[in-house]
């Protein structure tokens, strides 16, 4: 079990902006450190964009800034892209319940069996009883230095009870980033008479049946829909900015499915041109496109930012140095194993909360963040990557948290099981989730879960000997 720090310097009264993965944990860390907790949650129920819903927005590209927004983002047939064993948090393993015929016992289970994984983990550490749910945060901001206390924060909030006026000692922002869409920008696509969708309002294919459909994006999303539509569709055409310009070829296993570069130009008698010259006549354009950054309900006074998609200035892609330790950002960065990396940055700022971990000075916060974007600019990586983090920097940053926190650090085979099931998604997009061959991998990572059995007794059927 990690360590809990009940008689911290410092208690601090915090809250927490939503209730999916990275809320929860950050709940559970802050109250270890013995902080005063309330979480805010909008929905009724704990996930985040786990939970799934049925329900999409009535704007399909959600470009309507008074569009009633749907939090989640799944569609029916997701199922994880990296392995459960790598993960679950480093402290309850996200292990195959063999013995529970209500779960999915597979490697990479459908999102519902995360969101079963999440409810196992709030209940085990009473975590519900921190929040409050269908509360939504209307707006947090620091409070001025003649009122209640510098440093302070004031959120409002509203629910059925009405609007709600109180002063925290801190947020964490834990509001997850797939909600508000980003969309690829198409030459002529405002006289194209066709449908558009943004994958953020993709539930099933049924919609798509015996049409000519344009998929925009190669990334796992991206894969997973075009090969999820290309059961029902006539044709699907994956548009990639990763593939080279003259690429034009079928996908292994279909007969209806293929790769092209990007789109040249959209025309009004809906007709779409490729890159490679290709020309097709499409009924529907799906943008799997990602999503920004989106934060309406801080209000920093402009010392945070949302620019091409970078929030800064953030010292560890966490602290803005001006506001710390009052304001702290989990979960930001992407192409990663999040749940780990959601603990390790919670465990990081709930000690940094209670005084038992120290910051840099503001100053020497901003001399190594702007270092950062300095290097991020001299390697040519744009801005909007900055919180990208696809190679071995991935469990650097993790393990620089461990070291912060006196923590262990992130497991071998945890980060070995990553990247080999990261590549595997290129390699075999359609058949990596259920063909492998890391098991050695799997088999450490049950060994190393043996020593959670006294905590959870419930794991010990589940364990391989």
């Amino acid at each position: 079990m990690a360590p809990s720090h009940p008689d911290p310097a410092i208690s601090r009264h915090v809250a927490v902006i939503g209730a999916g993965a990275a809320g929860l944990v950050a709940a559970r860390e802050l109250r270890r450190e013995g902080h005063s907790v309330v979480v805010l949650e909008r929905g009724s129920q704990i996930g985040g964009v786990w939970a799934y819903t049925s329900q999409v927005e009535p704007d399909p590209l959600s470009l309507d800034p008074t569009r009633p927004v749907v939090h989640s983002s799944l569609y029916k047939s997701l199922r994880t892209n990296i392995p459960r064993e790598c993960m679950g948090f480093t402290d309850f393993p996200f292990a195959a319940r063999l013995h529970d015929g209500s779960r999915d016992p597979r490697r990479h289970p459908a999102h519902t069996e995360v969101l079963a994984y999440l409810r196992d983990f709030a209940k085990e550490f009473d975590i519900e009883e921190m929040i409050r749910f269908e509360t939504e945060v209307v707006k947090a901001e620091p409070v001025e230095a003649e009122e209640e206390g510098r440093g302070k924060w004031r959120v409002k909030s509203r629910s059925s009870d009405g609007v709600a006026d109180e002063i925290y000692d801190a947020i964490m922002v834990c509001n997850g980033h797939y909600t508000e869409p980003r969309h690829a920008l198409i030459a002529g696509i405002d006289s194209w008479p066709g449908k558009q969708i943004h994958s953020h309002n993709y539930r099933v294919p049924d919609q798509f049946k015996d049409q000519v459909v344009i998929v925009i994006g190669s990334s796992a999303s991206g894969v997973d829909i075009s090969r999820d539509i290309a059961k029902v569709a006539k044709e699907v055409h994956v548009s990639s900015r990763s593939t080279s310009p003259e690429t034009y070829e079928k996908l292994p296993g279909y007969d209806n499915l293929w790769l092209h570069p990007t789109i040249e130009i959209a025309r009004e008698d809906g007709s779409v041109v490729f890159e490679n010259g290709k020309t097709v006549y499409a009924d529907t354009i799906m943008h799997c496109t990602g999503y920004k950054y989106y934060f309406p309900f801080v209000d920093t006074k402009g010392e945070v930012t949302v620019d091409d998609n970078r929030v800064g200035p953030l010292y560890k892609h966490v602290f803005p140095p001006a506001l710390a330790p009052g304001l702290s950002f989990i979960g930001l960065p992407w192409q990663i194993s999040p749940f780990p990396m959601f603990e390790l940055q919670s465990k990081w700022v709930a000690a940094v909360l209670s005084g038992r971990v120290s910051l840099p000075s503001q100053d020497e916060m901003m001399k190594d963040t702007k270092a950062f974007y300095d290097k991020l600019e001299s390697s040519g990586i744009p801005k909007r990557y900055t919180h990208l983090m696809p190679d071995d920097s991935q469990f650097e940053y993790d393990n620089w948290l461990a070291d912060q926190c006196d923590y262990p650090r992130i497991e071998k085979w945890r980060e070995q099981m990553f990247y080999i099931g990261f590549k595997r998604i290129y390699a075999q997009s359609a058949t990596y989730r259920d063909n492998w061959d890391d098991d050695h991998l799997i088999a450490e990572a049950y060994d190393d879960f043996v020593k959670f059995t006294s905590s959870y007794p419930e794991l010990l059927p589940m364990l391989k000997t």
